[in-house]
């Protein structure tokens, strides 16, 4: 068993376990190896973002949280390939960027012959022009988005006049080789599109976000087409503007 094999394995026998913790020696003895190896491989997974811990003393050992991590899926060589080029185009200035190189990274390495081959060289052939948006709106507008909290931030319109926003964020649209955040905006009681490379500061401020369609507040803009709602969960809001 190679190491990357192994390193699925552990996780897989730490998540059949869970919640009841795993010593060493008994993950040691369970794959084979010596438990200078085992407790290496465990550190790795810690480090590599794997939401892995120990609990020192009588009765410790190393646990899982299973609700973190997902079980194992198995994709055929175009679903992996296929996986690998999108997650290859993901530029540094896209939302959630970060997990998208980790899982393109965790991706290609538990490929193996010529699968493996054949999604490399595919990915090797997309590149991707990273908008400059600052990591730190970058990543205050994932946050926001992903736990629907309410979002402060500074933003510049095409003719360069600045305006301070508290919005409520409902999505994520990609348009025209640009990303934007589409919001209930407070200040302007209206649907807006934010051009990410536009917002020169962002910060959520812990308050829960009203839940907002984004469907709902696309509908009747230029972005429209981009959903099609089956049927709305709530009165329509007003249509989105685009802040310019």
């Amino acid at each position: 068993m190679n190491r990357t094999t192994r390193l699925y394995a552990l996780v897989e026998e730490l998540r059949a376990t869970a919640p009841r913790p795993v010593t060493v020696a008994a993950l040691a003895a369970r794959f084979e190896i010596s438990t200078r190896t085992a407790q290496r491989d465990l550190q790795a997974l810690m480090e590599s973002g794997v939401p892995v811990r120990t609990t020192p003393g009588r009765g410790g050992g190393w646990t899982i949280d299973p609700a973190m991590t997902l079980p194992p899926v198995h994709f055929t060589a175009d679903e992996a390939a296929a996986l690998t080029a999108a997650l290859a185009a993901a530029g540094a200035g896209a939302p959630y960027a970060g997990a998208a190189r980790s899982a393109h990274q965790k991706l290609t390495a538990s490929m193996t012959g010529p699968a493996s081959a054949a999604a490399r060289t595919l990915a090797a052939r997309i590149v991707a022009l990273p908008a400059p948006t600052p990591s730190a709106v970058r990543a205050a507008v994932e946050r926001a988005v992903a736990d629907n909290l309410v979002l402060s931030l500074r933003y510049v319109d095409a003719a360069g006049h600045g305006s301070e926003r508290v919005v409520e964020p409902a999505g994520l649209l990609t348009a025209g080789g640009h990303w934007y955040l589409v919001a209930w905006c407070r200040t302007r009681r209206s649907g807006r599109g934010f051009r990410l490379d536009r917002i020169t500061a962002a910060a959520p401020t812990g308050e829960q976000a009203h839940p907002r369609e984004l469907a709902e507040l696309l509908r009747g803009s230029a972005a429209a087409a981009a959903v099609r709602p089956l049927a709305p969960a709530s009165p329509p809001s007003p249509p989105a503007r685009t802040a310019r």
